[in-house]
């Protein structure tokens, strides 16, 4: 059968097995280098509440999570377009 790709759709270059991550949207599980990252930040203040009080000067923190998606499912949810062949190379937004 024919291969599409020579990197098998992985990033793993020569660093051996690489570790596995469970697809936040449909819990596949998906090699660390082959899923989509996906960072967001997320505040645990109401966003009325939090604009009233950045308005008084205080700083409201915000953490970070952090979700991985599947192939199909970064697709899917829009995450990852579907580029032309002559678009590949060119790296998108990370």
């Amino acid at each position: 059968m024919a291969k599409k790709r020579k990197s098998g759709g992985r990033a793993k270059g020569s660093s051996g097995k690489s570790g596995a991550v469970q697809c936040s949207k449909c819990g596949r599980v998906v090699p660390a280098d082959k899923a989509k990252k996906y960072t967001k930040r997320v505040s645990s203040v109401d966003p009325q509440l939090a604009r009233e009080l950045r308005k008084q000067g205080s700083f409201i923190p915000a953490r970070r999570v952090t979700e991985y998606y599947c192939v199909s499912c970064a697709v899917h949810s829009g995450r990852v377009q579907i580029r032309q062949a002559s678009e590949r190379r060119t790296r998108g937004r990370r």
